[in-house]
């Protein structure tokens, strides 16, 4: 249970639509690039609403067994030990799977009766099915930005959840974000959201993706511990978005642009 509130700046109606879906048992859907405050959001609701969270990064190779638990040999005994997504449900908590369309296809559709009217899990190896209680909620994002045909959410999986599309936030709203997270002055964070716009300007045209607010922070973060403005900006955001030689010349041009 997360005891201190997380910081989070609301940007639009993302806090009511949330709470209306819990209120109601409704899993959600988060969607947006990268370090954008998704995850930030959930901590803060999870506070919020005074729930426990389990967070799981999703990756190619997670199994349904990672989520849902596994036999193991203790000894001369063998125990059954709960995946973070059974320990959820029992738990009341908010569920939060980062990234769902990085985990294997066969692995996500073990959540597709906790995202309808069912709300239970099956745990098949125990013979076992785990009603959620009404505390228990399900949160899932991703980033529509590396959507292939390989790795996208099935049209079965996306419609059990409410969704809420999550974008960079206004630039007066990101500095006051990058200033707060980052221990620094607005002026020096105005420099910084101007530097991240930039680049995001440069997506498709070089990078895949431009500076997230995240990488923002970590160049406020270095300025606040007595780093130069611009030695910290090529080391958190410049050097961190590429290795193309071409590309990085023309990120060192705009910090020095901006600084």
């Amino acid at each position: 249970m997360l005891t201190a509130e997380p910081y989070y700046q609301p940007v639009d109606a993302e806090v009511a639509i949330f709470e209306a879906a819990a209120s109601k048992r409704l899993p959600v859907l988060l969607k947006g690039p990268t370090g954008c405050g998704k995850t930030r959001f959930v901590e803060y609701m999870a506070w919020k609403l005074k729930r426990p969270l389990v967070t799981v990064a999703c990756h190619d190779d997670l199994t349904t067994a990672d989520l849902v638990g596994r036999y193991l040999i203790v000894g001369d005994d063998t125990v059954w030990l709960d995946g973070p997504l059974t320990a959820a449900v029992r738990a009341g908590a908010i569920c939060y799977l980062d990234e769902i369309v990085e985990a294997r296809k066969d692995t996500t559709v073990v959540i597709h009766p906790l995202a309808d009217t069912r709300r239970a899990l099956a745990v098949d190896k125990r013979g076992e099915l785990i009603p959620a209680p009404p505390e228990f909620m399900l949160v899932v994002s991703y980033n529509p930005g590396y959507q292939s045909v390989l790795k996208e959410i099935k049209p079965s999986t996306r419609q059990r959840f409410v969704a809420l599309e999550f974008e960079y936030p206004s630039a007066e709203v990101e500095a006051q974000i990058v200033a707060t997270e980052g221990g620094i002055d607005l002026e020096r964070a105005k420099k910084l959201v101007k530097l991240g716009e930039l680049t995001r300007n440069l997506k498709g045209a070089g990078l895949d993706e431009g500076a997230s607010t995240r990488l923002l922070v970590h160049a406020a973060q270095l300025i606040g511990a007595g780093m130069a403005e611009a030695t910290a900006s090529t080391a958190a955001v410049a050097r961190a978005l590429t290795d193309d030689p071409d590309m990085t010349q023309t990120l060192d041009d705009l910090v020095r642009a901006v600084f």
